[in-house]
């Protein structure tokens, strides 16, 4: 078996579904005559009515980009940890080679 694609809406297809359905269009209605089903566009008027201008920007790929970041983050700890660990050992080194002179002048 094959995978079923999900549909995908674009943003101006879904404003005017919500424009239809604030203008006084039955939900029930809406959604058999688009095939969608009234959950979907109940979460699209929400999506809307919360930021209008960010609404439906993107392919969906939010989950990815948070991942993304995160993977960002920890590598930036990472990195942080390597240098100071690094600065700590050269500074180590450098005060052994100092030692090493002075007792090299000394003798």
């Amino acid at each position: 078996m094959g995978k079923i694609a999900r549909k995908r809406y674009t943003r101006e297809f879904k404003i005017s579904i919500i424009r239809e359905l604030e203008s006084g269009k039955n939900l029930a209605q809406l959604s058999r005559e688009n095939n969608l089903h009234p959950t979907l566009i109940s979460r699209w008027r929400l999506e809307y009515q919360k930021n209008p201008e960010s609404a439906f920007n993107g392919n969906g790929n939010t989950y990815k980009e948070a991942a993304r970041n995160q993977e960002l983050e920890r590598l930036v700890g990472k990195l942080y940890a390597e240098n100071d660990f690094l600065k700590k050992a050269l500074s180590v080194l450098e005060k052994r080679i100092q030692e090493e002179k002075e007792m090299s002048k000394v003798e």
